[in-house]
């Protein structure tokens, strides 16, 4: 375990920094992990960190009719536009109305975090720069999720669990990671 400051990050934004681009002139960074893990949370930290790094979030392109069916269209509209130095332009799907509704534009920059489940599946990391695994369990992850979301959302929790363990058996992440992180205290730690 590295000794970590009281940010939790210990030494991550600077690593990042010196990091080679690998999408264009950015460095793209996947923070992965299960359903309620922290992706969020770390990815809003190491943004501020970054001096507001851009975040794109893969909730924006899953969909109720399909939870991992995004990698063509992240790659189309967000992916490609960045490798070539051009702003991406997508729509977000609101989770609440089921449709694809929210316009985002997201700029080059030289860091730009994807935070999602899957975002270190296989057809993601070729363009990755580095790819971040929180390491809760998920069992652990599930349940900070359903309790997050309420009782109401049940039904919804019970497919998620279902097709994000069917996603991770065929397209594991975890393996492939580059830095391991555990939650502690409300804070994530490098281990």
């Amino acid at each position: 375990m590295i000794a970590a400051p009281d940010d939790g990050l210990a030494g991550l934004p600077e690593r990042v920094r010196a990091l080679p681009p690998s999408c264009g002139a950015a460095r793209l960074v996947g923070i992965d992990g299960h359903a309620g893990s922290g992706k969020s949370t770390l990815a809003d930290r190491l943004s501020a960190a970054l001096g507001g790094a851009p975040v794109v979030r893969l909730d924006d392109f899953a969909s109720h009719a399909s939870f991992f069916g995004w990698t063509e269209p992240l790659t189309r509209q967000v992916l490609r536009p960045l490798a070539a130095g051009r702003t991406a332009r997508y729509l977000a799907y609101d989770w609440e109305r089921g449709a694809f509704t929210g316009a985002r534009t997201l700029d080059p920059a030289p860091v730009v975090l994807l935070e999602g489940v899957g975002a270190g599946r296989r057809a993601l990391r070729p363009w990755l720069a580095l790819l971040i695994w929180l390491d809760v369990p998920a069992p652990i992850a599930w349940k900070r999720g359903r309790h997050r979301d309420g009782p109401g959302l049940g039904g919804f929790w019970d497919r998620w669990e279902a097709a994000e363990s069917a996603h991770f058996v065929k397209d594991p992440s975890r393996p492939f990671a580059d830095i391991l992180m555990v939650s502690r205290g409300g804070h994530h730690h490098v281990c």
